[in-house]
């Protein structure tokens, strides 16, 4: 029988989660449930995800503004320095008003013309058109207003994140705009870092300089204040908006949870298949320029199978060179016979060119966050099959 398909990605509707509920039954009940109606069968090496709102939710992993500002204040004595934090009310707004809950006067640093992950602050052409250089430039807020006006939206969502981060702050929070997270320590030596994948360089960066206090999103709410949700491993980051004073954090212990769950539908059916938590993809919107991922990681927990990165063939690329002048039929079995004969350093070869060697839980997440969306499919559990075949396969 000829293979006529290749990867398939479903979503999988489940029912609402609430905290305390047994999610690894849910999830293998929701998939056994879609197997039967839809008549696909399990194979091994079929990979089910799981998105983190589900199992934060399921472990009730929140935290309020009260349990954040409590966190601060033990670790910050005096003016905090808050350097490059990302513009977004369902990502930082409550952050900043736990922040702020702490009683300390805070100078938050932007990086601009965009945050880390491309919403801006101006427009980049009047802000070249102005001869600013946001290399060596400093701007206070008086400079931003005077500059770029009183009234700066972002294009998407319409906010002046500027005057929304103000309006929590008020008078306890100043504003400035540099690139250089050195400039800070003109103001405390005592920082907070809450920019994301280049948090770990900022902090070191920080620390050369003669900061004081540096501690990061990450550091903060590592452990339960007052019976609070919390993450040992990421903090505040990967958080979400869950009331005008709560946030869901970030999951944490998705390795026994995913294991858990593979180790069941063995059971069920004889199938070892892959399993994963996965947040938001690792992809850039090419209209708005916005990376969208928010999270420290795509995927906090995998099982072993899912480590590492795909050793794949440049097929057009062979197809153009090699077997170009080939009649079809022998072409075809020619590719198959080099893709089964392939090696793990492939990658290295000129046959590989231009297969970017990127996480197989970075592709899958990305893959599985653009399935299930975050709006209102209702579709938080995603089933993926023939991700590991090829050309080759039968």
């Amino acid at each position: 029988m000829i293979r006529t398909v290749g990867t398939v990605a479903r979503g999988i509707r489940a029912p609402i989660v609430k905290k305390g509920d047994d999610l690894v039954n849910i999830v293998v009940d929701s998939l056994m449930k879609a197997s039967e109606a839809e008549n696909f069968q399990i194979k091994d090496r079929d990979v089910l995800a799981i998105t983190e709102s589900l199992v934060a939710r399921a472990q009730g992993n929140y935290a309020t503004v009260e349990d954040i500002g409590k966190d601060i204040r033990n670790k910050f004595p005096s003016t905090i320095g808050l350097v490059f934090p990302i513009l977004s009310r369902n990502r930082f707004s409550v952050i900043l008003k736990g922040i702020m809950a702490s009683g300390r006067k805070v100078v938050m640093l932007l990086s601009y013309p965009s945050d880390e992950v491309g919403n801006h602050l101006m427009d980049v052409d009047k802000m070249d058109e102005l001869n600013i250089n946001p290399y060596t430039d400093v701007l206070t807020e008086a400079d931003y207003r005077r500059l770029f006006g009183e009234k700066v939206v972002h294009p998407f969502t319409k906010v002046d994140y500027v005057e929304m981060y103000k309006e929590i702050g008020k008078d306890n929070l100043e504003i400035i705009f540099s690139n250089n997270p050195r400039t800070i320590l003109n103001y405390t030596k005592d920082v907070l870092v809450a920019n994301i994948h280049e948090r770990n360089r900022t902090k070191r960066i920080l620390k050369n300089a003669g900061a004081n206090i540096v501690l990061g999103l990450d550091d903060i709410l590592t452990s339960p204040v007052d019976g609070s949700g919390y993450n040992p491993d990421y903090g505040l980051l990967g958080s979400n908006l869950a009331g005008p004073t709560t946030l869901k954090l970030f999951p944490r212990d998705c390795q026994p949870f995913v294991e858990k769950i593979q180790e069941k539908i063995r059971e069920l059916t004889g199938k070892t298949i892959e399993v994963m938590v996965y947040g938001d993809g690792a992809f850039k919107d090419p209209v708005g320029k916005i990376w969208e991922l928010a999270d420290p990681v795509v995927s906090p927990g995998y099982t072993k199978g899912l480590e590492g990165t795909p050793h794949e063939l440049k097929f057009k690329y062979i197809i153009d060179t090699e077997l170009d002048n080939l009649p079809k039929e022998e072409a075809t079995e020619l590719m198959k016979k080099k893709i089964s004969s392939k090696t793990n350093d492939v990658i290295y070869t000129d046959d590989a060119l231009g297969t970017t060697p990127r996480r197989l839980t970075d592709l899958l997440g990305s893959l599985c966050d653009l399935v299930s969306g975050s709006g209102d499919k209702g579709t938080p559990i995603v089933y993926i099959q023939g991700y590991f075949d090829n050309y080759a396969t039968n």
